[in-house]
C-alpha cells in the first residue's frame, strides 16, 4: 500500500505538469478526452484479464502443481489476445473521428479534431498494458507486489519526459508521445523482465484448443461484454462534462487526485488480496475466505472513512498547493477543490466494493458481478443525466458517489447471499467508531481551515497573506496535526484497537 501510494505521488507530479502547461483550456480537455476511447477497448477486449481472471487461472495451476501447463497457456492467451486487441486497435485508428464526435458531442470542431489524433497516438499503449497485465499476474500470484507499485511510476514519468523535450516542437501531442513511452517501459518491460527472471518464457503460441485459453475466456467473457460503474464512471462523466468548456479537464484533475488514496486502499488492497482469496477458495477453505473477506473490507471502510474526513476538510488548500500555478487560475483551484471533495466522500465505498469484487473473482464467478455491475450502470444513467440537469456538472461528482454506493451494496448483498460471505460478519462496532472519529476530527479541521481563510491579512501576517502556497502548505501540516490528535482521541476513548495496531505496526509501540 506503502508502495503504491509512493507511486500514485509521480501520478500527481504528472498531472501537475499537465495544469501547469494547458489548465484547464481546449488542449487539456482534448488530452483528457483522447484517454477514453483506449480505456473502453482495453476493458471490453482485455476484460480484466491479466489482473483478475489470470491470477485465478495462474493461482490454480500453481496450487495443483501444474506450472508447466501454466506457462504454456500464457503464451496462447498473450498471443491469441495481441491478434485480438491489435486488430480491434486498428480498427479504432480508423474510426476514432466518428467516435469521438459521437462521445463528446459538446467538444467543438477545432477540440474534437485535436481529440482523434491525441486518441490515435495513445492507442497502440494498450498493448503494452495488456501484455505487462499479463507478466504482473505472474508476480501476484508468487505475492511479488513491488513491481505493480514501480511501473506505475516509470509510466508517469514517460509522460513528462515527453513534454520536457517535445512539448516546444509539439504541443500537447508531446505529453501523448511520452505516456506511450512510459507504457512500454513501465507496465510492460519492467513486468517482463522480472517475469522472466521468475521464470516465464513466452513463446507465440496458437492452440484454441488449449485448456488455459478455455478457461480464461470462460472467466473473462461475462466481463467483456458486462461494464461495471467502476470503470464506466469516468466515462460517463466525460461524455457529459464535455458541455462545458473546461469541465473534462477540472473533474479529470479532481478525479486522478482522488485515486492516490483510493489506489492505496482500494486498489492496492485489492490487488494484494486477490492470490490469497483465491488460494483459499481454491483449497476448500470456505470459512476462512469468507472471515478473510470480511475482515479486510471492514479494515479498508473503516481507514477509508478516516481518510475521506480529512480530505474533504483539506480539499481547498491541498488543490490549490498541488495545481495552482501556470494557467491553472484560483478559479479553476476552487471548483476542482469541490469536486474533490464530493468525490473523497465515497473513499470508503471505493475501498469496500475492490474487496468485494475480487471475492468472486477468486472464487471463479465473473458472470454474477458482471451482470450486477452492467445492471447497476443502466440504472445510474439516469441519475448522472438527471443530476448533471440539476446541478450541472458538481451533479456529475454526486452522481458518482450515488452510482459507486450502489455498487458497492449490490456486490455485498449477492454474495451474502450465496452465502460467500455474510454481511453480518463485518466489524459494525469498529465501523461505527471510525464513523465518528471521522465526524469529529473532519468537523474540526474543516472548521479550522474556514476560520484562517477568514481571518484578516494583518493578523495573519503579511508574509503569509501574499504567499500562498506558504499558507496552504502551514494548513495542510496543521490541520493534519489536528486531524490526527482528534480522531485518535476519539478513537481511545470509544474502546478502537486501531490506535494500538497502527502504532505497533509503524514500529512506535
Amino acid at each position: 500500500m506503502v508502495s503504491t501510494f509512493l507511486s500514485r505521488i509521480i501520478g500527481l507530479v504528472r498531472v501537475k505538469y499537465i495544469v501547469w502547461l494547458f489548465g484547464s483550456g481546449m488542449d487539456a480537455d482534448a488530452l483528457n478526452g483522447a484517454f477514453v476511447l483506449p480505456d473502453m477497448i482495453s476493458y471490453f477486449l482485455v476484460g480484466g484479464a491479466a489482473s483478475i481472471t489470470f491470477v485465478t487461472i495462474l493461482t490454480r495451476y500453481r496450487e495443483t502443481g501444474r506450472e508447466a501447463e501454466g506457462q504454456r497457456s500464457l503464451s496462447v492467451i498473450l498471443t491469441t489476445m495481441y491478434l485480438v486487441l491489435g486488430t480491434a486497435l486498428l480498427l479504432a485508428e480508423i474510426f476514432a473521428p466518428w467516435y469521438i464526435h459521437w462521445w463528446f458531442n459538446g467538444f467543438d470542431a477545432q477540440k474534437a479534431a485535436l481529440c482523434v489524433h491525441l486518441t490515435r497516438i495513445l492507442l497502440p499503449a494498450q498493448l503494452c498494458f495488456f501484455a505487462g497485465g499479463v507478466f504482473g499476474a505472474v508476480l501476484l500470484v508468487r505475492k511479488q507486489f513491488s513491481v505493480q507499485a514501480v511501473a506505475p511510476l516509470i509510466y508517469g514519468m514517460g509522460t513528462i519526459v515527453g513534454g520536457v523535450l517535445l512539448q516546444k516542437r509539439i504541443g500537447v501531442s508531446s505529453l501523448a508521445i511520452g505516456t506511450v513511452a512510459g507504457a512500454f517501459f513501465g507496465p510492460f518491460l519492467l513486468n517482463w523482465i522480472f517475469a522472466r527472471r521468475a521464470g516465464t518464457h513466452y513463446q507465440p503460441i496458437l492452440d484454441w484448443h488449449d485448456e488455459g485459453l478455455r478457461e480464461w475466456v470462460r472467466l473473462s467473457l461475462p466481463l467483456m461484454v458486462g461494464v461495471s460503474l467502476v470503470t464506466a464512471d469516468g466515462w460517463i462523466i466525460a461524455h457529459f462534462a464535455s458541455a462545458t468548456s473546461g469541465a473534462v479537464s477540472l473533474m479529470s484533475y479532481a478525479k486522478q487526485l482522488f485515486t492516490a488514496p483510493m489506489a492505496m486502499l482500494a486498489q492496492a488492497a485489492g490487488a494484494a488480496s486477490m492470490p490469497f482469496f483465491a488460494s483459499l477458495w481454491s483449497k476448500q477453505r470456505y470459512y476462512d475466505f469468507a472471515t478473510g473477506v470480511a475482515d479486510s473490507v471492514s479494515r479498508v471502510t473503516a481507514l477509508g472513512l478516516l481518510a475521506a474526513s480529512g480530505m474533504v476538510a483539506l480539499a481547498a488548500p491541498l488543490v490549490e498547493l498541488l495545481f495552482l500555478g501556470g494557467r491553472f487560475s484560483a478559479v479553476n483551484s476552487r471548483e476542482c477543490a469541490a469536486y474533490f471533495a464530493v468525490f473523497s466522500i465515497s473513499l470508503f465505498l471505493w475501498s469496500a466494493q475492490a474487496i468485494y469484487a475480487r471475492a468472486f473473482y477468486a472464487a471463479g464467478n465473473t458472470f454474477v458481478p458482471m451482470a450486477a455491475g452492467t445492471v447497476v450502470t443502466l440504472v445510474s444513467l439516469p441519475i448522472y443525466a438527471s443530476l448533471y440537469s440539476w446541478h450541472g456538472t458538481m451533479g456529475l461528482a454526486i452522481a458518482s458517489d450515488c452510482g459507486i454506493a450502489l455498487q458497492t451494496l449490490t456486490i455485498a448483498v449477492l454474495l451474502h447471499r450465496r452465502h460467500m460471505v455474510s454481511l453480518a460478519s463485518l466489524d459494525y462496532a469498529e465501523l461505527g467508531r471510525c464513523l465518528l472519529a471521522a465526524m469529529a476530527s473532519g468537523a474540526a479541521v474543516w472548521m479550522f481551515v474556514w476560520g484562517v481563510g477568514r481571518l484578516p491579512g494583518h493578523l495573519l501576517g503579511a508574509y503569509l497573506s501574499t504567499h500562498l502556497r506558504i499558507t496552504d502548505s502551514v494548513l495542510l501540516v496543521a490541520g493534519s496535526a489536528l486531524w490526527v490528535v482528534i480522531a485518535k482521541s476519539v478513537l481511545e476513548k470509544t474502546g478502537s484497537a486501531l490506535p494500538r495496531v497502527a502504532m505497533k505496526r509503524l514500529g512506535l509501540r
